[in-house]
This record gives structure tokens, sequence and C-alpha cells, in this order.
């Protein structure tokens, strides 16, 4: 059933041709009988509705919008009915797309993207929003993107990028500038001169690594000024990218034949043009790991404050007097023994230069300490290392429980026993296959996600033998088997 929205102008609504991730599109014809198309997009919480209504009228190579306004629960933007989109053109070859018909696009894209600078981002460019319209190729839904990142509501903010074509900023949720543009295009580019897209996914986690650590392979099909535009705009770092009249100048310019000695010349840029983009994506893995490890660090400090609090509240529930070191939970004293959760600390991240390679990956550390006061023989009680790390799969990270012991044919013997180690050198010797110093005590032991209640016993059971003078040396070392308790 056909239904008339009236704006400025009447539009009689046809048929249903499109939606994206933010909007339905309809067919629609004025009463003076001009086709067009009707976009409508949800009104949605936290988003202005001028975010959408950019003015770039004078702006080339730019879908002009031709009535705007509000219907129902819905803003409204008219836009006259476009021929195809840059994608339809991609189906529509059988086999690689002409390179002329790739650079006449291409120069319409940069075109509209210099005449935008400086006035608004479009954020969300690819060849779905390239249209062929008066014999041109122009950008289509502008604001649609931002509008999409200011709203609140999870469900579409999710749509303010498309995956394949979003920049290394964008995934790192950084301000989006005209570099982000550039990059897209370079993408757009990418598909165009070879019929693939430079990062391919296929879900969004794979995309995100792609982006931010991943270098695409070289065109061949391009000589290597046009490569080396295409590399630039793909740039991880978005200061790095060709600004849009750089990459628009350049793009006219590949039409025109070169000298032996130009073409020499640029092929030495090109190899620089691949250096740099060695460089920029090493830096880009170096960010991406650093901002990982830092959700991970918050990840890991939320849940033992959790942990330590629970221990906590069992500890004072059972002894309801006991000492405390002010509004701190720890230490805790009870007849002279003390038990303690010692502060969190990160990680320092691998380098390559340990002298024992870690098997596994460390975020987070603490300790768990059971002290007494020192017995005949000098013993003073034990203390367990807490590190937040994927001991036991590859990239699953929890924490674990364990401690650390001399090894027995040395004649040494320490006050704590077992006793915590920070992340480092004598650590990861205990986990390695040579016979060090120290070796593993305690097996790495899950304390989260549902498995609390047994580390929790333990320490109250150990807290309650210390404060009854009946906590001592453990009769062998190691308690428990470690064998096979973490990845080798």
């Amino acid at each position: 059933m056909h239904r008339t929205i009236e704006l400025q102008h009447e539009w009689k609504l046809g048929d249903q041709i499109g939606s994206g991730g933010f909007g339905q599109v309809f067919a629609a014809v004025s009463a003076d009988d001009v086709e067009a198309v009707v976009k409508l997009v949800p009104k949605a919480p936290g988003a202005d509705r001028e975010l959408l209504f950019e003015d770039l009228s004078g702006v080339p190579n730019v879908i002009p919008v031709l009535d705007r306004g509000e219907w129902e629960e819905f803003w409204v933007l008219v836009m006259p009915r476009a021929e195809k989109s840059l994608r339809d053109l991609l189906g529509e070859c059988q086999e690689d797309l002409p390179f002329e018909d790739a650079i006449s696009a291409l120069v319409h894209i940069a075109e509209a993207l210099a005449g935008i600078a400086g006035k608004v981002v479009h954020r969300d460019l690819k060849p779905e929003n390239v249209l062929l319209w008066e014999g041109r190729w122009c950008l289509a839904d502008f604001g649609v993107a931002r509008y999409a990142e200011a709203t609140t509501a999870p469900d579409t903010h999710k749509f303010s990028m498309t995956p394949a074509y979003a920049a290394p900023e964008q995934w790192r949720n950084e301000r989006a500038t005209t570099a982000t543009d550039i990059y897209a295009a370079g993408v757009i580019a990418f598909e165009l001169f070879s019929g693939e897209r430079p990062f391919s996914g296929p879900e969004p986690h794979d995309y995100r690594r792609q982006h931010l650590e991943e270098t695409p392979h070289q065109l061949t099909q391009v000589g290597a000024p046009l490569w080396s535009l295409v590399a630039e705009c793909l740039y991880k770092a978005p200061q790095a990218r060709p600004r849009p009249e750089n990459l628009l100048a350049r793009l006219k310019a590949s039409h025109e034949p070169k000298s032996d000695a130009s073409q020499r010349l640029q092929q030495a840029y090109g190899q620089q043009v691949e250096r740099q983009a060695i460089v920029a994506r090493q830096q880009s893995v170096a960010l991406s790991q650093s901002e990982r490890r830092a959700e991970l660090s918050r990840a890991a400090e939320y849940s033992l404050s959790q942990i330590s609090r629970q221990l906590h509240e069992q500890v004072t529930a059972n002894a309801p007097g006991i000492s405390q070191a002010g509004r701190l939970l720890w230490p805790c004293g009870l007849n002279g023994a003390q038990l303690s959760i010692s502060t969190i600390r990160t990680a320092p991240s691998a380098t390559g230069r340990e002298r024992y390679t870690p098997t596994i990956e460390v975020i987070s550390y603490s300790s768990v300490t059971v002290r007494i006061a020192p017995d005949q023989h000098g013993y003073e009680g034990r203390s367990h290392s807490l590190w937040y790390c994927d001991a036991q799969e590859e990239g699953i990270f929890r924490w674990y429980e364990t401690a650390f012991m001399i090894m027995p044919m040395i004649p040494k013997r320490g006050r704590l026993n077992p006793f915590a180690l920070e992340p480092g050198d004598g650590a990861f010797g205990a986990l390695s296959p040579v016979l060090t110093e120290f070796q593993v005590a305690w097996p790495f032991t899950p304390i989260d996600q549902g498995e609390e209640s047994g580390f929790i016993e333990r320490w109250i059971g150990w807290f309650a033998d210390a404060a009854q003078g009946n906590l001592s040396h453990p009769g062998s070392m190691p308690e428990r088997d470690a064998k096979g308790s973490w990845r080798r």
C-alpha cells in the first residue's frame, strides 16, 4: 500500500528498494512527477537531527538532498534517483573492471573528498554509497554514519561503520577525520583495480585485526605510481595518508605517459612506500597490542577486586573483631598472624630479549600471603602468586593461583615456602623445560569465574592454622603435582 509524505513537497512512496544498517529506502515520486528516493531514518535517542542534514551545496560529486524533514517516527531525506551504485557496477563485471572506468570513478570520489575537506567527514564511504548520477560518480548518505555514532542505542551504533572499509582509528574509537575517508577510498581503489578487498574478514573481529595489524598484498595490476598511492591511502597512521587534493592530482596524472627516468624514480618511491607501510603496520600492531593489554588489565583489576572482597567478607564474617590496617581490606591480623593480598600490578610485555621465552602471556599480577612470627626454623609462612594470564588456553585470560619453590638440590631455604614470584626470568625459568633455581610448587589453579570458593576456603584454612600456631613448613615440596597445569 503506497503512502504519501508531506514535507516541503508532497512525495508518494512506492516500493522499498533497499535498506542499510540505518534506515529504509523507498522509490518515490513528487506531485509533479519528479522521480526520487526517500530514506527513512529512525529517530534515535542521543542523535541530533542536524547531524543528518549537512548542507553541501556547491560541493562537486555529492548527491543533493531535494527535500528533508520528519514523518511519524522517522527523519526523512529525499534524494534524486541514481542510475546505479559502484557496487552494482562491480557486480556487473564478469572480469576485472576496465582501468579507465576505475580511474574515472576514483577521480570523481577524490573530487568530492577534496570538496568536503574541512567541512564534514563521511565516515562510511563504500561502493554502496557511491552512486552514478548525471554521468558522474557521487557520494551519498552524508551524515548517516555520524548520526549513528551519536545515538545511545547499541543496536544502531554498531552500524556507524562498515567493517570492510573502516579505518584503524575507527576500530580504536578515535575521532574520524578526512584521513578516515581517504582510507576508505584506498579500500575502494584496491577493490576496483583487483576485484577484491585488501582485507577479507569475514567477521568483524577478523576485520578489526586485519585493519589494525596487517598490510595488503601488492597490486600487480597497476603500475608502481598507482600502487604507491593506494598503499599510502591504506597507511595505518591517519597522519601519513595523502590529502584529498594530493590524491586527486595523482589520480589525474596516472593517465600521462612517463619517461624511463620517471618510471625508475617512481619505482624507487614505491619501494620507500612499502618500507613505510611495514613500519606503520609494526607501530599499529604495537598500539593495538597495548590497547588490548590495557582492556585486559582493567578486567583483571575488577575481577581480582571482587575475589579479594569475597575473601575479606568471609574472614570478617567468621572473625568479626579482626584487626585491619585502617580502612584498607588488607592485611587482616589475628593472634599475630596476618593474611593479605598485595596491590595488583601490570606485568611488562614480552620483548623477546628475555632469558627464558615466556610460554604464556601475563597481563597483571598480585600475590596472597599468610605470615606468622618466625618459628624455631625461621619459617614465616607461605605466599602464592596470582597471575592474570592465558596459562591453559592461548588467548583465554583468567586469574590463576600458583607458587614456587627453590630447587631441592640447591642448599637454600626461604622464609616463606612456597613463595610468590613476579612474572620475569625467575618465574619463566621455572616454567621452562630447563632446570633452573626455581620450580613450580603449586599447579596453575583458576580462582575466578565460579572457582572462587576453593581459593577462599584454602586461604581461610591456612589463616586459621596460622592464628592457632599450627601453620608449618609443608611436609613435601611440591605439595601438589603441577605438571601439565600450564601451556608449554
